[in-house]
């Protein structure tokens, strides 16, 4: 079984291991329902899901009608203004089958451009912040990629009080000088503030470039077991952060598989051995 640990202010024993439904946005309902056996076996009981995800919501939907108590319930809205974000909330809603989610997201607000958007009056934070007081979310969030996500979550959290934030995180990743900086800045503030740090794209191996993808990943991930194993104990090393599994079904056993064993964080001189074995590459520029 997978560590649970609090997620954030919100009480909730959350695995350290976050389902992410970007996994089912292509597969059919009997795929997604032979994942809901993996993911219960291994005791995760936090799915991380978003309209955008394709059929994501629509394949979790029949779950909800038994396993709404067994799952920590999060999704995302990309939409940047307030009419746009309501129509997203309450259609992920009855995609999801549920009169609430514990947990809503303002969903890749990466640059300063949509920063501004969802930010600013009439934007999409403020149908967030409605919804929560309405009750059809207990909790906020805001996720993003790229190397400038970190300061900008910087910036959000002093916009709003937010319960989560999402962000990506590796070891390949944390090479990048300004990143690693603005990253460990990020997490000071959160754990003052006791809120909740998802990461992503923890499997990244290298950007797919001109191959043709064989997993449905916007990557390439890892693949080996024992790859994976360093990959995930990594950032599982942290104690202050959760991991949000890889977007492909296929890899996600093997994910769950290496967080159920994690013990203890990988050496930098084992991780460097992995990027050179794997001629891994990072998909955000490095300084």
């Amino acid at each position: 079984m997978i560590e649970k640990k609090a997620f954030g202010r919100t009480e909730h024993l959350s695995s350290r291991t976050i389902f992410g439904a970007a996994a089912l946005g292509k597969v059919s309902q009997a795929e997604t329902d032979r994942t809901l056996d993996v993911l219960l076996s291994y005791g995760v009981n936090h799915i991380d899901t978003a309209i955008s995800y394709g059929e994501a919501e629509v394949r979790i939907g029949p779950w909800m009608k038994h396993h709404r108590h067994d799952f920590f319930l999060a999704t995302k809205l990309h939409a940047r203004d307030y009419d746009s974000a309501w129509d997203s909330i309450r259609r992920s809603l009855e995609r999801l089958q549920v009169d609430h989610v514990d947990l809503l997201q303002l969903h890749n607000v990466s640059d300063d451009e949509a920063w501004e958007q969802v930010m600013q009056p009439g934007g999409a934070l403020e149908a967030v912040l409605e919804a929560k007081k309405q009750g059809l979310t207990r909790f906020i969030g805001v996720t993003g990629h790229d190397t400038k996500i970190a300061a900008l979550h910087l910036r959000s959290l002093e916009q709003a009080d937010f319960d989560a934030v999402l962000l990506p995180y590796s070891y390949i990743l944390m090479r990048n000088q300004q990143y690693a900086r603005d990253f460990q800045r990020l997490l000071t503030v959160c754990r003052e503030r006791n809120v909740a740090v998802q990461t992503i794209k923890s499997l990244v191996r290298r950007p797919w470039g001109d191959r043709q993808p064989t997993r449905a990943t916007w990557y390439e991930p890892l693949e080996e077991q024992a790859d994976i194993d360093l990959a995930v104990h990594w950032v599982l090393g942290n104690p202050d952060v959760f991991l949000n599994t890889t977007g492909d079904i296929h890899i996600l056993p093997r994910v769950l598989d290496a967080a159920a064993r994690f013990q203890a964080r990988p050496s930098n001189e084992q991780m460097e051995d992995l990027l050179a074995r794997q001629e891994m590459t990072p998909i955000f520029p490095l300084d």
